[in-house]
């Protein structure tokens, strides 16, 4: 794996070659092996001369030191390198505009496939602000969702904290290099996220804490997830930066009013005026997202005595993670999950009457949201 991983490092490494740039680049040749074997005629179709010969720069001895680094910190426990031709690369995150060429994962990375939504907000919040965010976050954690943000200060903080006390576990996305836990205060913080939940920057090992880098992590933050919640924000924050890109993603985007004194509330109020959705529950945001939660569909699921007669059946979760939003015929579902073609129209039907799925002419199935 390391092998093709170096020519991944390389890409990512070269000066001028952002998410978009290789995006373009990969689109072109291919894998980035493909990139470097071309000639600078071939290279310079698609990206500036400057661009061209740093990509025909031989390897520097700071690029292999970075290497041999990454090949040593990715064998240690629930450490991972996804790139972009990865199977394992989340699928949400492949349809925004600029998907990292690189993702570092510590911890749970099945985390990066599962519904989530992220809650993002002030650095500086209110006592009422660090409520909100925590049991808004463990309400939909108990759900089944999967609660992304920042791993900043405030209302980061306590929706990493209140969605590890619910099923959803938590995504913290970082704007340094995963090898360095910022602010140092959320140490604790972080090795719980490992144990419950993940923590992913697209930056390489041992990149430092720089202003720039934290604007980029949000659309990383909106683009795992089906939409955003926004607590406390000032009329000019990053929260509302990640509110824009989840919209330019085409994700929900809900935010909590507050009161029209409060300067952290006015950022949440341009947001409504925006349309976003006003939100008072985390039942409000389920209902939008028709998101049906764990314990509903537990509660309506066959008994054990039900199933040995009826064949297995797959948690909702895991159904829904089987499948794309492109359309799919129903035997290859099939194949796919292990169900028979009985069960499996079956638990679909019960999908679609939720929302969560549409059948389409010619016996294909899609998933919605």
């Amino acid at each position: 794996m390391f092998s093709d991983f170096f020519a991944w490092l390389r890409l990512e490494q070269t000066p001028g070659v952002g998410a978009i740039t290789a995006k373009a680049l990969l689109q072109t040749f291919g894998l980035p092996d493909k990139i470097f074997a071309s000639s600078y005629e071939q290279l310079t179709t698609v990206v500036s001369p400057k661009i061209a010969r740093a990509l025909l720069q031989p390897p520097s001895a700071d690029l292999l030191a970075l290497y041999e680094k990454t090949a040593v910190w990715s064998e240690q426990a629930h450490n991972y390198v996804i790139t972009l031709a990865d199977p394992h690369y989340p699928r949400m995150l492949l349809e925004i505009p600029d998907p990292p060429i690189l993702l570092y994962v510590k911890g749970q990375p099945e985390l990066l496939a599962a519904p989530s939504i992220g809650v993002v907000g002030s650095r500086h919040a209110t006592v009422q602000g660090i409520r909100n965010a925590s049991q808004f976050s463990e309400a939909l954690s108990h759900a089944g969702l999967t609660v992304s943000s920042g791993l900043a200060a405030g209302i980061d903080t306590a929706a990493h904290e209140g969605a590890l006390r619910g099923i959803g576990g938590t995504i913290a996305v970082i704007g340094t290099g995963i090898d360095i836990v910022y602010p140092a205060k959320n140490r604790k913080l972080a090795h719980a996220i490992v144990d419950k939940g993940c923590i992913v920057s697209e930056y390489s090992l041992g990149s430092p804490s720089v202003a720039s880098n934290f604007p980029r992590r949000n659309r990383i933050i909106s683009g795992l997830t089906l939409g955003v919640l926004v607590i406390e924000a000032a009329a000019q924050s990053g929260s509302l930066i990640t509110a824009r890109m989840a919209m330019e993603q085409g994700r929900e985007v809900f935010a909590i009013p507050g009161s029209i004194h409060s300067p952290l509330a006015r950022g949440c109020h341009y947001l409504i005026k925006q349309g976003a959705k006003l939100v008072e529950s985390a039942q409000d945001i389920l209902e939008e997202l028709r998101f049906t939660p764990v314990s509903l569909v537990a509660s309506t699921s066959p008994t054990p005595t039900d199933v040995e007669t009826s064949h297995d059946l797959l948690p909702t979760h895991t159904l829904l993670l089987a499948m794309t939003h492109d359309p799919q015929p129903l035997d290859l579902l099939a194949q796919h999950t292990g169900l028979d073609i009985g069960s499996l129209t079956s638990q679909l039907l019960e999908l679609e009457l939720a929302g969560r799925v549409e059948s389409l002419p010619g016996g294909l199935i899609r998933r919605l949201g």
